[in-house]
């Protein structure tokens, strides 16, 4: 697994989220994911939202995903 499929997944599943993926390891992985769908949710509503768009890759291929869920600056 890779941090560029990573972060593709993750924008085809939120449509208009600023996604940035890092981990060098393969199974690994820090997000940072920006997104005006994220307003009124809670932090965990919000990673539910971002581990939807990887599915069955969570634990899986994905061992572990650092997530920070914001809003976008202009939100």
């Amino acid at each position: 697994m890779d941090s560029a499929t990573i972060e593709q997944m993750i924008r085809t599943g939120i449509p208009a989220a600023d996604v940035k993926v890092s981990g060098s390891d393969g199974v690994h992985f820090e997000a940072v994911v920006r997104s005006a769908s994220f307003a009124g949710k809670s932090t965990l509503q919000r990673h539910r939202l971002v581990y939807a768009t990887l599915g069955e890759l969570m634990g899986n291929e994905i061992h572990a995903l650092g997530l920070r869920t914001e809003l976008p600056d202009s939100a």
